[in-house]
């Protein structure tokens, strides 16, 4: 059973809305974006087409309703990880899905985690942006981000990109705060046929989505100016 051993002293960070956009307030001046934000309003032309064209494909409804139910799973996934890792008991909704959904994660990513840092991070990046991790923490062997992902169906690596620059910009700002050096990134991924798939980026990876993450700040702010 993994547990969390923190260095750290995490604080939480209060979310605010503003012109529709999910902000959060920060120790050092006004509200900043939040991670997700910033890569929604960023999206390349292609990525937000395909979406586009599949709401149309199968109706604005049925669409709704998928993405919906995708997001309930997957807060109940996230929620008994949470759970899970503070040792907790899980009081929450559950259904047959997320709770086996879980399972599959827990058994997999167990084995391999030899330090928890903190489960659910706030992170701020002084004046730029602010998110929430899933799990920091030592990740076979090396100081991780780790991320819980659910899909409805399996995912190719290239496919996530915005899951590796979303992880890059927890490390970033986790690097800035607390004067660490991660460079690993792991994205734990169930089906909801449970199969498990697990995607890592490290080494010229991390350095190239880390570059990617700093021109989608950067073009966010231009669009904002």
């Amino acid at each position: 059973m993994i547990s969390i051993t923190s260095p750290y002293n995490y604080s939480d960070l209060s979310r605010v809305t503003q012109h529709g956009k999910r902000y959060y307030q920060n120790p050092w001046g006004d509200p900043v974006p939040s991670v997700t934000t910033i890569l929604d309003k960023t999206k390349p032309p292609e990525a937000a087409k395909a979406l586009r064209e599949w709401r149309e494909r199968v109706g604005h409804e049925e669409a709704s309703r998928i993405t919906n139910e995708a997001a309930s799973i997957g807060t109940q996934m996230h929620d008994m990880m949470e759970s899970w890792v503070k040792q907790t008991e899980y009081t929450g909704t559950s259904t047959l899905q997320a709770r086996l959904m879980a399972e599959v994660i827990q058994k997999n990513i167990e084995p391999h985690i030899s330090e928890v840092w903190g489960s659910k991070v706030n992170l701020c990046y002084p004046q730029l942006y602010a998110g929430t991790t899933d799990l920091v923490g030592v990740y076979k062997g090396k100081p991780t981000i780790m991320d819980y992902k659910q899909a409805n169906k399996a995912k190719k690596k290239d496919w996530i990109h915005d899951y590796f620059i979303q992880g890059c910009m927890y490390a970033a700002a986790h690097n800035e705060l607390y004067g660490t050096d991660i460079k690993d990134i792991a994205i734990f991924m169930c089906t909801r046929d449970l199969e498990w798939l697990c995607f890592e980026i490290s080494g010229s990876e991390f350095d190239y989505f880390m570059d990617v993450s700093t021109r989608r700040i950067e073009q966010f702010y231009d669009q904002n100016k």
